[in-house]
């Protein structure tokens, strides 16, 4: 397991490279990666900046990582954050999970982003044509990680 929230961009083959090498036992690894929107909420979006408490985050996210290997076997997780300034079309989030097959990938992958986006301490704010607003959590994001308390 391995979390870093950071301000410096992630090269997605390298970290899945790491995810895996070494580990003959990984037949799947599953992954997702957010990138920053020029629109959002109907307005057009030319920059944002994230903020987090440090310790505080990490902790949040290597909590949410641990629950999901324990609801599925999973071998490795490797998740990134940024923090700091950016611009439509920069990489904001990867999660990439390992597993002997693609449905427990799957899952574990889809289960840590609906949880990182409803649980973890990150504040965004958006550089609009109307101004500065901070970004409030989304409803479809709590719908979605509540279906995995079911």
């Amino acid at each position: 397991m391995s979390v870093s929230v950071q301000e410096a961009d992630f090269d997605v083959g390298a970290e899945i490279a790491a995810l895996t090498a070494g580990d003959p036992r990984a037949g799947a690894v599953a992954s997702f990666v957010g990138l920053v929107r020029d629109v959002n909420d109907g307005a057009g979006v030319s920059e944002m900046a994230l903020e987090h408490y440090p310790g505080m985050t990490e902790k949040a996210l290597e909590a949410i990582v641990a629950e999901a290997k324990a609801r599925w076997d999973i071998y490795a997780v490797r998740v990134i954050h940024r923090v700091g300034r950016l611009l439509p079309c920069d990489r904001i989030v990867f999660v990439a999970v390992s597993s002997a097959h693609r449905g427990e990938a799957f899952a574990a992958c889809e289960f840590i982003m609906d949880y990182l986006k409803t649980r973890a301490p990150f504040w965004k704010r958006e550089v609009t044509p109307a101004g500065a607003r901070w970004v409030d959590a989304r409803e479809t994001d709590d719908d979605a990680a509540a279906r995995w308390e079911k």
